[in-house]
């Protein structure tokens, strides 16, 4: 499996889709790996060179120790495009991944084409404080079962989780892989996340989703995100919960090409 070093780490990355093409890169949810991106990888590399990767801290990726931050993660990410050869790229990404990808936005506005925020928020109120510090509760206590009911509950409307047990049960086996210690150095870094007061600096476009069954992160931190962007798109899709990319494929695949395609018509005007 390919990996590179860039800032210090050793990263783990693919490469799917045409070599000529503009670079779209994926950032994963706190507890994704680059195979969550099933859904998207087959549609969106017909367009695009996509770029997933594992962040500092996950899965296959090193896991050094902390403190991690998203403004770490950005130059990770920086770095990662270095190593590559990739000058620009959009940036996008789901959840904490998403939260990365705003943080690169702010920091490296040079390398952003643009922004796809999915599942995201950019400051950490108190209900949301609370379940993340329940995922900490249950990794401290190295608990893969417990964390997994904590966890299933909020990623996913009540629909989709009665709908797919099996998949639901994958996850299970793979939280008893989770190295504890960097899955609390990722929540530590993430409830320290306050972004919102800098957003109106990102110069990118920006696409900003959110499933309307979202709980762990509702609508309201998306329309703040969209709100303080100043060029941003906002999409609530219907039905969906938190894991987006999973629950409403064809339609987060849509609102990605239909967004992406406006920008190639954009340049082209501007040219």
């Amino acid at each position: 499996m390919p990996k590179i070093r860039a800032n210090g780490i050793e990263i783990y990355y693919e490469l799917h889709g045409p070599e000529g093409a503009e670079v779209l890169v994926l950032s994963n949810g706190v507890l994704m790996n680059t195979a969550g991106w099933v859904h998207q990888v087959p549609v969106l590399s017909r367009h695009y060179r996509l770029l997933l990767y594992d962040c500092r801290g996950m899965w296959q990726s090193d896991h050094p120790p902390g403190p991690y931050s998203m403004e770490l993660h950005a130059d990770d990410l920086a770095a990662l495009l270095e190593a590559l050869g990739i000058a620009r790229a959009h940036i996008g990404g789901i959840s904490y991944g998403a939260e990365i990808s705003m943080a690169f936005g702010l920091k490296y506005p040079e390398k952003t084409r643009s922004l796809i925020l999915s599942s995201a928020v950019s400051q950490v109120e108190p209900q949301l404080r609370s379940f993340i510090e329940g995922w900490a509760a249950a990794a401290r206590a190295r608990d893969p079962e417990l964390l997994y009911r904590v966890v299933s509950p909020l990623s996913f409307s009540e629909a989709w989780l009665g709908a797919n047990r099996r998949l639901l049960e994958a996850s299970r086996q793979r939280y008893k892989l989770l190295d504890f210690e960097a899955f609390l150095e990722l929540l530590d870094s993430f409830l320290r996340l306050n972004l919102t007061g800098e957003l109106q600096k990102i110069a990118a476009p920006a696409l900003v989703l959110v499933g309307e069954q979202d709980i762990l992160k509702p609508r309201r931190y998306s329309e703040l995100i969209a709100r303080a962007i100043p060029n941003a798109e906002f999409f609530v899709v219907p039905n969906a919960g938190h894991a987006l990319c999973w629950e409403a494929p064809d339609a987060f695949n849509t609102l990605v090409l239909g967004f992406l395609a406006k920008q190639r018509g954009l340049k082209k005007e501007a040219v």
